[in-house]
């Protein structure tokens, strides 16, 4: 894994226009301000509730969405793109360099094609391969590499189970040679003995091409076993953000000290000690003043109502945006 980020974001943000009449649209604040650095080669994983915002910043970093405001670029030593304002040939070209493996492979699946169409239909669009042969030669080396034999090459989506149909859509995403894949939640609707198959293929697949990958999910469990780095996402930020191991060790926000303690003991007389969250989610559209995890933290004082606290660094590689996180890690020790 390099030092050198591929995905390098400073105050990245994301607003779309809903509801109202003609003078009265709300905005509703997805991504807000996020600052982020994805090194190449790494398997960086964000985490959060529904509604958090981790879907729409996969999707600015793929150019799906508008991005509002801030920066954010792409290099990965050979090109470098300012994904704010890409289009035309630069776009079509980030579109080899950067994919997306869905989250429900029975939705992603035209039932239509067959397996080697489904591969083959990025190399056709994006003109990758020139004759019929080509394009064969390529989806069967990325069938090999996701594991799918070359008979299952001519049957249709619905022979298939759902982990198959998850490595389809892997090797889909795969076959136009990216470096960059955002993986949305991509093992959620698999059984837990399919996801172990999955995110094993996705870390061997890491490994022999050297791909970066932006994991997003809200399994923690899932996120501890592939991810170098975590980013916790609350209300369109990022609330907290560390090595895997360093957060799981010494986790400092509050939410993220939640969410872990939300994680079930495989002993089963452990009845646990989670920490319950009075309320919901605020709406994006109408956010809290102050610290946006205000209105549910049990720790929380005038001066989280009042100013939103920035994202300090507390040891190296480990940030926190928390007014208080000095002593309550204090309180903890104590």
């Amino acid at each position: 894994m390099s030092e050198d980020p591929l995905i390098k974001t400073r105050n990245l943000s994301v607003e779309f226009k809903i509801g109202g009449g003609l003078f009265t649209k709300q905005i509703l604040k997805a991504v807000d301000g996020i600052s982020i650095d994805i090194p190449r080669g790494s398997f960086f994983g964000v985490v959060g509730e529904s509604g958090s915002g981790k879907t729409t910043l996969g999707r600015a970093l793929l150019k799906a969405v508008p991005i509002a405001r801030g920066e954010a670029n792409y290099d990965d030593g050979e090109v470098q793109y300012d994904l704010t304002t890409l289009a035309g040939p630069e776009l079509k070209d980030y579109r080899k360099r950067a994919q997306l493996i869905f989250q429900d492979p029975y939705a992603a699946l035209s039932p239509r094609m067959t397996v080697r169409d489904i591969i083959a239909e990025p190399l056709e669009v994006m003109g990758i391969t020139r004759t019929r042969d080509e394009t064969d030669a390529r989806v069967r080396e990325i069938a090999e590499k996701c594991r799918l034999n070359l008979e299952h090459l001519r049957r249709f989506p619905h022979a298939f189970s759902g982990g198959q149909r998850q490595r389809i859509s892997i090797a889909r995403a795969l076959v136009s040679g990216p470096q960059f894949i955002v993986a949305d939640e991509s093992v959620a609707a698999l059984d837990v003995s399919i996801q172990a198959d999955v995110l094993n293929l996705l870390k061997s697949i890491q490994r022999e091409m050297g791909l970066t990958f932006m994991f997003i999910s809200h399994d923690l469990s899932v996120v501890a076993h592939t991810c170098d780095h975590v980013a916790v996402m609350y209300l369109g930020r990022i609330v907290e953000s560390a090595p895997t191991r360093q957060l799981f060790d010494n986790a400092r926000h509050p939410y993220t000290k939640a969410l872990f303690s939300a994680i079930p003991s495989l002993d089963p007389d452990d009845r646990g000690t989670a920490q319950k969250l009075e309320g919901e989610i605020p709406s994006p559209t109408n956010q809290p003043p102050g610290c946006k995890f205000h209105t549910r933290c049990p720790f929380a004082t005038d001066i989280c109502k009042r100013e939103e606290p920035s994202l300090d660094t507390c040891e190296e590689g480990h940030a926190v945006s928390c007014h208080h996180w000095q002593e309550l890690s204090e309180k903890a020790i104590a």
